[in-house]
């Protein structure tokens, strides 16, 4: 077996064992995460241990997210392949990856520019082309871009910032980690009213960075 048929393997068994099992349904997600190698966007000594039920080390104390919660996060977006996708705290850029098979276009901010060049040489080899990709203040979003109709991000915020709440389109989805020492995975949901949120379950992200504030 050479090396491209068995992270083949390990990334469907992935699929089955820890994202299916446990309840995610949406088949665009499972087709996603099953065609995505995941073992390209972690550093070279970690790759034997990409597609385990946990979280990795991608350099300048940031992770990659354990491929449950990757894929539970995409899931609440409900995504349907036309929309326009807002990502804070793209890392290495695996993330990036599962929303860019999913929808028309994202949108990716990264605090550390080390993290931006690595994911964005990964996602070009990987001939993904429907991504920006930029450095920057995730807190303040991408206003010239907007509106969005999603956002996810992968860093822990205190309280949602308004940035990206008046980024989010009417009728979008917004999905992340709040919360300090204890963190609950949210679901904001937008309409011509207001917002409403939704505490999914318990998470444990990095901090969101940068100098802008809810």
């Amino acid at each position: 077996m050479d090396d491209e048929e068995k992270y083949r393997e390990l990334r469907w068994r992935m699929v089955d064992e820890q994202i299916a099992r446990r309840g995610v349904r949406d088949e665009r997600v499972l087709a996603a995460m099953r065609a995505v190698p995941r073992h390209v966007f972690v550093p070279c000594d970690y790759r034997d241990r990409a597609y385990g039920d946990h979280p990795l080390s991608i350099g300048e104390g940031q992770t990659i997210s354990q491929p449950y919660v990757v894929a539970g996060m995409t899931e609440q977006l409900g995504l349907q392949g036309h929309e326009r996708v807002l990502e804070i705290g793209s890392g290495c850029g695996y993330q990036t990856a599962i929303l860019a098979r999913l929808c028309a276009r994202v949108y990716a901010i990264e605090y550390f520019p080390s993290l931006a060049a690595t994911a964005r040489a990964t996602l070009e080899d990987l001939g993904v082309d429907n991504v920006e990709l930029r450095v920057g203040d995730g807190n303040a979003g991408w206003a010239e871009a907007a509106p969005f109709d999603a956002v996810l991000a992968a860093a822990a915020a205190p309280a949602v910032p308004r940035a990206w709440t008046a980024q989010l389109a009417p009728g979008g989805r917004m999905i992340l980690p709040l919360g300090d020492d204890v963190q609950i995975l949210t679901l904001v949901e937008k309409d011509d009213s207001g917002t409403r949120t939704k505490e999914l379950y318990g998470v444990r992200f990095v901090p969101l960075l940068g100098a802008e504030r809810a």
